[in-house]
């Protein structure tokens, strides 16, 4: 995910103390989720970047969320990942760092496919990484997770949060992501059907291309733009309905056509309605064209404005072809009124 990443950001990934090229001794016994966001901290400090986007899974999220908290003035937006504001109390990572430090991590390894992944799916390169990792670095990040909660905080956030969940996943159900995206101001939550508590290695295509939209600017206005042209309901389907197949192409969609597109302020939306109806009637896109006949009411245009366009299409895109437009926005017109009746 970092090479795609990459080719529109700069992208530095950091290992856990005592993970992969990590010294175990960079924290010791009793460490906090402080002491990890005061290593980022320095990582930064080191590669001379004063402010940064920050996307995290698990206790990496949590490390984010503290950043958030207290470095705002570091954070320009902020990912948080399969992760969670508390861990569901201290005790289960005081049992599990008090094993660790006396068995190893042999143990843990052997479930962690079904601590981290749906059934059937496996990454053997993750297990062995979290194998090979410092018993005793480990046990101090599940400190740093026993003493982690920041409930009562969320809502003093202030930069661009997004959260994503494994709808399946067991450690950091979605339920905790939507408690923080419910704090947060303006926070938002996106669900990765199929996926685990380690969704970026699950869903790959779906992750990246939450966290594409959420950190260019313009895609973020742009998913803005469409809905409010287009309206909840039906972005939340387009959404509902996304897949690994289809996720680069609704990413296009909200980058380029909504957030380059209709946020051009040389037309007013009303007059980009007006372009629009006439294009999917020219072409026979009379499926869009419904959608679009709402979205022309929703952009000020009146049934007599509406009907205007659609007799002008008669004369350049053909009578059959305006007769069955006019058809189709009868029928939506006839519903709108019927709703608001």
């Amino acid at each position: 995910m970092a090479p795609e990443l990459s080719t529109a950001h700069r992208v530095v990934r950091w290992d856990l103390p005592g993970h992969g090229g990590s010294a175990a001794g960079l924290v010791g016994a009793g460490a906090t989720v402080g002491d990890l966001a005061g290593l980022v901290l320095r990582l930064a400090d080191s590669l001379g970047v004063e402010r940064f986007a920050y996307a995290g899974v698990s206790l990496g999220g949590a490390v984010g969320l503290h950043l958030a908290l207290h470095h705002p003035e570091r954070v320009s937006s902020l990912a948080v990942i399969c992760s969670s504001a508390h861990f569901n109390g201290s005790k289960p990572w005081e049992e599990r760092a008090e094993l660790v430090r006396r068995e190893g991590l042999a143990g843990l390894a052997e479930s962690a496919d079904a601590r981290w992944f749906t059934p059937g799916f496996a990454v053997p390169r993750l297990v062995d990484d979290h194998r090979n990792a410092d018993p005793e670095a480990y046990a101090a990040c599940c400190d740093a997770l026993a003493a982690f909660d920041l409930r009562d905080r969320l809502a003093e956030i202030s930069v661009p949060t997004l959260l994503i969940a494994g709808r399946e996943d067991p450690a950091t159900p979605p339920a905790h992501l939507r408690e923080i995206a419910d704090a947060v101001p303006g926070a938002a939550l996106v669900e990765i059907p199929g996926a685990s508590h380690l969704a970026p290695a699950e869903r790959p295509e779906a992750v990246l291309t939450a966290l594409r939209t959420h950190f260019s600017g313009g895609a973020l206005r742009g998913m803005e733009v469409r809905r409010e042209v287009l309206g909840d309901a039906h972005v939340d389907r387009a959404q509902s309905r996304q897949t690994a197949f289809t996720a680069r192409f609704q990413d296009f969609i909200s980058r380029y056509a909504w957030g380059e597109i209709w946020t051009d302020p040389t037309l007013a939306r009303r007059e980009r309605s007006m372009i629009t109806m006439t294009a999917l009637v020219a072409h026979g896109h009379y499926d869009e064209l419904a959608m679009h006949v709402r979205a022309a009411r929703r952009n000020g245009l009146t049934p007599e404005e509406i009907g205007a366009v659609l007799l002008q299409t008669a004369v350049y895109c053909g009578v059959p072809a305006a007769n069955s437009a006019f058809a189709v926005a009868q029928r939506v017109l006839a519903e709108e009124d019927g709703e608001r009746a």
